[in-house]
This record gives C-alpha cells, structure tokens and sequence, in this order.
C-alpha cells in the first residue's frame, strides 16, 4: 500500500506487510537488530569475567588441579621421584594401602581427632564468644590473648609444646612443685596420653578462630530480639538456647566443616612435635604423617602419591556429604538465581 507524505510533495514510500519501505528504509523498528545489543552487552559481560577471574582459575589448576591430577598418574607406578616414571605396578600401591594396618591406625587417628574437634573446641568457643559479646572490662585484651595462638606458626607451637611435654619439661617441673608429682607422666611418648596431649594442643591453638567466628555471628544477630524476648519474660539461658544458638547455626556449621577439613589433613604439629618415627608408636599418626613416611623418607614417591590421592578422596568424600545434608540449608539460602 502506498502512503502520501503530503498534499504537496510527489514523494511517497512504499511499504510492504512487514513494516519495509519499498526504496530499503524501515519505517518500523526491525527485529532482527534488537538482539545484536543484547548480545554485544553478553559477550561484554563474558570478556570481563574471563579476564577477572582467568589468573585465579589458571593459579587453581596449576597449583591444585594439576598436582591431582600428576598426583593420580604417579600412583601407579613405583617411582624413585626423579626421571620418568617407568616401573608400572597398576593398583598395587592401593591395594597395599587398603591392607596396611598402620594406615588404618591413622584413619582412626584421623577421624579421633575429627570427633574430638568439634566437641571440645565447639562448646568451649560458643561460650567464650557469649562471654565476650558482654560489655565486660577487658574484652578487647581477652579477644586478642585467645586470638594470639592461631596467628602463631605452627613450627613454634609444636617446638614450644614438644619441650614443656618432655618428662624433663616445664609441665612435669610444675607438677612437681605443686606436690602433685603422682600426676607427672610421659606425655608424648605413652600411647594412652599422647593423643590427648595432641588435642590438648591443638584445642589451645585453633579455638581462638573459633571464638572469632563465632563473635562475628553473634555481632550479624539483631539485639530487639534478645530484648523483646527479656521484655516477655525470658531468662538469660532461654534467650540463648532459643534465639541466639539457632541464630548463630550457620556461622557453627561452616566452623565445624573447616574443623573437619582441617583435622583430615593435620601433618604439621604432629611431625615436628613426634618428628618422623615417633608418632606411629606414640598413636599419634594421621595419614599425612603416614604419606611423608612411607612416601618420601622410604624413597618411594609413587607410594607417596597414591597416599595423596586417597586422602584427597577421603577429604572431597567428607566434603561433600557435609555440604549435601549439613549445608544444604544454608548455601540454598544464598542462592538467588534459578529460583521460581
């Protein structure tokens, strides 16, 4: 159909059903071009997050995707650690490590310290951090001296506590000089004390990241509900066992996956404070201790790898069965997208 553009003019523009002027104009807006923004604005979008986060991605795989993956294909073979790996032994190293009884002495010791983690450092660092959001005198000092042994390397707390447990060390003087000598013992070599000095430890050196995270969750809980819940009647405990603990549940849910996490994966204080040999007498070894053992000092790296890959199995198993029935709740609450 053909439309005048006045009375006067001579002009006219033809246009199709479409909306396409007949002389190649559009006198309607064309579909075809609306998406080309959308998708200029989309490839945009993908170039920034490529280059954002490309060095980070690149460190992961390089520094822990990577040494996996390496880890997984030494495992195999039976390797001096230097050259290429040429002996292949297939399961073998696995199949050994499955029927070693001194790692399975290690799991346990492993999963012993799991347990224990979370039931002393838990309670103890739930109420230290009640104590501490109190308008106490000192707060700030106490916040500090609880906070100041995680922040402590791990070589001094192992040198400095491997001294005063020695029989000739500063705990067994001290007892000694209270009159309580019958208490003295030989805290890291007698099998039956020595994993309790080991909690010992590690309870004093990690319950102050604890206490931190937890005073973090309890600053995140509004106060109007503790005061309306007092303005109704509750006592101090009622407001703490119905407002504040479940309030402050995700903060101890995700303490308690780095406790875990953390206690699979302990080396550090138990080899500098049992040294190489004596921690698998001692009933202190874990399957870190056991993987520089029998990996490394034994010469036999493709042993050592296989270890590595079944402790990494064992930690993403726990990992994941902690996330899918434990932190199931709180990450589907952080989650904004996908949603209906």
């Amino acid at each position: 159909m053909t439309h005048s553009l006045g009375e006067n003019s001579a002009t006219t523009v033809t246009t199709s059903p479409e909306g396409h002027s007949a002389a190649g104009g559009d006198v309607t807006s064309s579909p075809a071009r609306r998406p080309r923004r959308g998708a200029r604005m989309d490839w945009r979008k993908t170039f920034e997050i490529t280059v954002l986060s490309g060095p980070a991605i690149a460190v992961f795989v390089a520094f822990v995707i990577l040494p996996v993956v390496l880890a997984a294909y030494y495992g195999f073979f039976k390797w001096k650690g230097y050259g290429p790996p040429t002996e292949f032994v297939g399961l073998d190293n696995y199949l050994i490590i499955f029927r070693d009884t001194a790692f399975h002495e290690a799991l346990m010791h492993n999963g012993f310290i799991v347990v224990l983690s979370l039931v002393l450092q838990g309670p103890a660092a739930v109420a230290l951090a009640l104590l501490l959001n109190q308008k106490i005198r000192g707060r700030s000092i106490i916040r500090v001296l609880i906070f100041v042994p995680y922040v402590i390397s791990e070589v001094i707390v192992g040198t400095g506590w491997s001294l005063m447990l020695q029989t000739s060390g500063a705990v067994n003087d001290l007892l000694e000089k209270m009159g309580l000598g019958f208490l003295a013992a030989d805290w890291l070599s007698d099998p039956s004390i020595a994993i309790w000095s080991l909690m010992l430890i590690i309870t004093w050196k990690y319950i102050g990241f604890a206490v931190i995270l937890f005073l973090a969750g309890l600053q995140s809980i509004p106060e109007e509900l503790s005061e309306a819940a007092a303005i109704d009647g509750a006592s101090y405990w009622q407001i703490q066992r119905t407002i504040t603990l479940p309030l402050l549940g995700p903060t101890i849910r995700i303490w308690a996956f780095l406790s875990i996490i953390g206690s699979l994966q302990l080396f550090d204080l138990v080899y500098i404070i049992w040294g190489q040999y004596v921690s698998a007498t001692a009933g202190t070894s874990t399957m870190a201790t056991y993987m520089v053992l029998n990996g490394r000092l034994a010469g036999n790296y493709g042993y050592g790898n296989a270890v590595a890959v079944v402790l990494f199995l064992v930690s993403l198993v726990v990992a994941l069965v902690y996330q899918r029935y434990v932190l199931r709740r709180d990450t589907a609450g952080a989650l904004t997208e996908g949603k209906k």
